[in-house]
């Protein structure tokens, strides 16, 4: 593998061309614009297409119509741009049409802050678009695990043939790192993976070989397509990731993701030098969501939860009351609107927590 020195958002693009994207549609918007900017470049390189929409609405159903042929299809947006995407998002879960999208995440609620925030986590988890469909929800914190979901992501969406998101945000969508680069795919593989695809996809038929356009849902049936795709979001629990840190001994437990995670796992580092027996469970995915790394713990031991994000009102705390049953109290350490979380604050909270 190739290992290199690279930002976030471009890191996410190169990604996404290995993984055998060759159709990105998008439209401006700060922290995201990388994104675009870097595949306006690279995919021509690879015979690729590359189209900057006349607005988010139009690039979304642009690659709702490349998707539809079967060729790997991606884009990106930032929070309000990610809203305008939203119907065409539904359509496309509705008409089980595989797709990938980037959330760049910035503070809100409206045009909000071009600064980091995660305040998009309900709508990237519980309703991206009417009709209650469900997609997988993958939320890096490093660069590193940034390349490797949106690589994985795209295999996911040709699996389920369902649109697939990446939720991170301005902080690891600017910051460079060296990343180790995923293989690129080959013409053929590429080639191999649309082709796979023929038996649903819109590519040109025979005159005598019946093939309707792939219309999402429409009037009848529409409850039957609901529950095969609830059959399929049963299966989804095997792929759930989490990373679950110094938890065995812990009083404390953190409860954070993204680079809320990031932040978290370090004031742990610092709080155990000094004695605290505090640990983190940080979910890779958060949707589906990593309930048993909390039904797993220990309560006898664990006297309190922190829920750490970059939010306010806090929003990743509703999975984790969920998950924890009152078992513990929670209490929060929040920032939002563009306001980065420190690790002094998330030290500060443990500390009046142990102190208590």
């Amino acid at each position: 593998m190739a290992r290199v020195f690279i930002k976030g958002c471009e890191a996410i693009a190169e990604a996404a061309v290995r993984s055998g994207c060759r159709f990105f549609a998008g439209y401006p918007i700060t922290p995201q614009n990388e994104i675009p900017e870097y595949l306006s470049r690279r995919l021509p390189e690879v015979g690729g297409v590359f189209v900057q929409g006349e607005s988010e609405v139009a690039s979304v159903n642009m690659v709702y119509g490349a998707a539809q042929t079967g060729t790997r299809a991606m884009t990106s947006s930032s929070s309000c741009g990610i809203s305008l995407k939203s119907e065409c998002i539904s359509y496309m879960a509705s008409a089980r049409i595989p797709m990938v999208y980037v959330n760049v995440a910035r503070g809100g609620p409206g045009i909000g802050s071009i600064q980091p925030a995660q305040q998009d986590y309900l709508q990237a988890t519980k309703a991206s678009g009417n009709g209650g469909f469900r997609m997988m929800v993958f939320a890096p914190s490093t660069v590193q695990e940034a390349v490797d979901m949106t690589y994985a992501a795209f295999d996911y969406a040709h699996r389920d043939r369902n649109p697939v998101l990446i939720l991170t945000d301005g902080v690891v969508g600017s910051m460079m790192e060296p990343v180790e680069l995923p293989p690129m795919r080959s013409e053929e593989e590429v080639k191999a993976l649309k082709d796979s695809h023929r038996s649903w996809a819109l590519v040109g038929h025979r005159r005598d070989e019946k093939r309707a356009l792939i219309l999402p849902g429409g009037w009848s049936g529409q409850e039957d397509r609901c529950k095969r795709n609830a059959e399929m979001y049963k299966t989804w629990d095997k792929d759930i990731q989490v990373e679950e840190y110094m938890i065995e001994d812990a009083e404390v437990v953190i409860a954070a993701y993204g680079i809320s995670g990031r932040v978290s796992k370090s004031a742990v580092n610092l709080l155990r030098r000094e004695g605290y027996k505090i640990g983190l469970i940080r979910p890779k995915t958060i949707s589906p969501f990593p309930y048993d790394s909390f039904e797993n713990l220990d309560y006898g031991k664990v006297k309190a939860i922190l829920n750490v994000e970059m939010s306010i009102p806090a929003q990743f705390i509703y999975d984790v009351k969920m998950a924890v049953k009152d078992r513990a109290p929670i209490t929060e350490c929040l920032r939002a609107g563009g306001e980065i979380i420190t690790r002094t604050a998330v030290i500060n909270a443990a500390k009046e927590l142990f102190n208590k």
